[in-house]
Formats: C-alpha cells, structure tokens, sequence
C-alpha cells in the first residue's frame, strides 16, 4: 500500500464511461485469467452491476469480453459447476450490448441437464431460476414453493438482530433475486423489512461497508429509505478507497468493497466509480476503518450473564461505559439512524435462553 502508482489521467479528464470501460478491460484482461473461478466471479459482479444500473459504456466496451463469449460453450460443457457465473456473465453481455443470442440456447442447455436441481440451497437456486427466467426458461418449474420458503427466511427478523454474515448476505441477495434487481416491487412484508434494517445497524455497528452497501441497495430496491446515516458514511468510504496499478498489485484486495459501495452510489443517484481507471492491472484498497464497537458491546454483554437484559434502556449505561471513545461515537449515530434500535437490541442481547430446563 505504500508504493502507490499515481495514474497520469486526472479523474476529472476522464469521462465516466471511459473509466468503466477501463475497469472492465482490466478485470477481463489483466488481473486473472478465464479458466480461474475467481476471475468468473469477479466478472460476473462486475458486469452486473452495470447491466442492471443501466450506466453507459463507449463503443467496444464489451470487446475484452469477446473471446470468452466466443468460447463460452465449450466453457460451460466442461465447467458445469460453475453454470451461474457463465451463464451470468453470458446474459449481461448481450444485455449490455454484445452481438448475439446465445444465453437463450445454453439457459435450455442448463435446464435439460438439471444443474439447478443439483443445488442444495434456496439461494442459489432462486439465482438460477432468476438468471434463466430472463430468457423465458424455468428450470425448475415442479418448485412452486421456492419463493414462499426463502421469504419465510427473510421475514424472521430475529435472524439479523444477531452477527451472522451468511445470514445478512443471504438476506440482501434473496431481496435482490425478488426484486429483478430492482425492475419490480420484490413485495416484502413487515417484517423483511425490519430484517434489512436489523441488519443495516450490525454491519454499521461493525463498520462494514461492503455488507452495508448491499443492505443499503436492497432496502431501495425493496422502496425503502436507508438511513442517511448510513449512505452519507458509505459515501465517504467510497471516496476513500486507494487504487494501484501495474504489473505487481496484490490482487487479494478490497475490489468487492469498491463494487458495492460504487453501485450503491448509482442506486441512489450519487457520483459512481469516480476513481481514475487503467486499462491494466488493478487493485482497490479501502482507507482502514475506525475501529469498530461491535465485538466489544458483544462481549460486554456476554460478560453479564445473568445480569443482561433485552431491555436498552437498562443496558445502556453498561454497555456505553466498556467502549473506546470512538467505539461510543459509533454506537451513538447507530441509535440516531434506526427508529427501530431498542426492537434490534431486544433481539441481540440474547436473553431468550432463560427458564429453559437444560
């Protein structure tokens, strides 16, 4: 992080459009190769952010794209597992303007085979059906009630009041899946609501913008309002991030962080991928947090035992008194940007284990 490569094209000097084109080449070209899962799965969140936030791309754009849409059957033949990523990375590309059909094809390919059915988990496969629904094709049209088990999972908010990752990502991407990201009303009840903004308050507790940029997208694809709170922190981090370029950037970087929080800003209508871009290898580094107070009102709780209650207004004074400085700060604007923090805290102190005989 300390050698920097400053890019000699001044932000301002280069067009939105061409930067993007430029990240697109130096994700398709230069900092993986095709036969990587991870190059496939970097693409792939790529491409989709700009295909379903609609943000204009110059004349051959798509063109570093254009040898793996040339080869992608013989891709897919040989690497099933991995039908999502290509079959995702294969409908943004026609959607976003490459010549040819060929996503339609190997959706009725993917289907016949059954690879969708070789999935183990709701999520996925409401992915699958999602991704092959765009060209008319259901591939697992004996599953009617795929969408009422993964809104079951969403709509119990107690699920998010507590630190789980998995979960929260869950959550988001289910939301997203519904939503046709974000081209329909997903229809979230209540309580899928109090979800997102359940887990909102821990990723903001844990200062994870990357989680929070998600929560934050799916609550406007869902036609909620996100804390300003939150979006106004978001923002700030994604002015933060570093960029390097050249042939011996660490590729284990933040990129995922610097997708998200970017596409959060064209979500809401705010400047997107403002960061000068290289048609070469690049990597994005977000600026170190302020250290987070979520592990520490955790263990504060954890510590009383018997003597934690659900109630905030009991646990405040505790729970304020065994944080840093900025660790209070950061608790203090998490009240300010959820009315619903006392039903969060409720479910977070954990208290519900109480009287059971063990």
């Amino acid at each position: 992080m300390s050698n920097v490569i400053r890019l000699n094209v001044p932000s301002q000097r280069q067009s939105g459009a061409a930067r993007r084109a430029a990240l697109i080449a130096s994700f398709a070209q230069h900092r993986r190769f095709g036969d990587d899962v991870f190059w496939l799965k970097e693409n792939a969140e790529l491409l989709n952010i700009l295909e379903c936030t609609d943000l204009s791309l110059p004349d051959q754009a798509l063109e570093p794209h254009q040898g793996f849409y040339d080869q992608v059957e013989k891709r897919l033949g040989f690497f099933p597992q991995y039908y999502r990523f290509l079959l995702s990375i294969c409908l943004d590309l026609e959607d976003l303007g490459m010549a040819g059909s060929k996503a339609e094809a190997l959706s009725h390919w993917v289907a016949r085979e059954g690879l969708a059915e070789a999935e183990l988990s709701d999520l996925q496969r409401l992915e699958a059906r999602r991704l092959m629904k765009r060209r008319g094709v259901d591939p697992l049209p004996g599953d009617a009630g795929l969408e009422d088990r993964v809104r079951r999972f969403i709509d119990r908010s107690d699920t998010f009041a507590m630190p789980n990752k998995k979960a929260a990502y869950e959550l988001t991407h289910i939301v997203f899946y519904l939503s046709e990201y974000g081209r329909r009303d997903p229809g979230l009840s209540q309580d899928a609501r109090t979800s997102l903004e359940f887990a909102g308050i821990l990723a903001y507790l844990d200062q994870n913008a990357d989680l929070l940029a998600e929560i934050c997208v799916a609550m406007r694809y869902a036609g909620q309002e996100p804390s300003e709170i939150w979006e106004t922190w978001l923002e700030r981090e994604t002015h933060r991030f570093g960029v390097e370029t050249g042939p011996q950037v660490n590729t284990a970087d933040n990129y995922h962080d610097y997708f998200v929080c970017n596409w959060l800003m064209a979500v809401s209508g705010r400047d997107t991928f403002r960061k000068p871009a290289s048609n070469e290898r690049m990597a994005f580094f977000r600026a170190a947090p302020f250290a987070a107070p979520l592990r520490e009102i955790s263990e504060c709780m954890f510590r009383l035992e018997d003597a934690r209650s659900a109630d905030w207004g009991s646990m405040r004074s505790h729970v304020e008194d065994s944080l840093t400085e900025t660790g209070h700060e950061i608790l203090c604007e998490a009240q300010k940007s959820s009315a619903k923090f006392e039903d969060f805290f409720a479910g977070f102190a954990r208290t519900g284990l109480r009287g059971v005989a063990l």
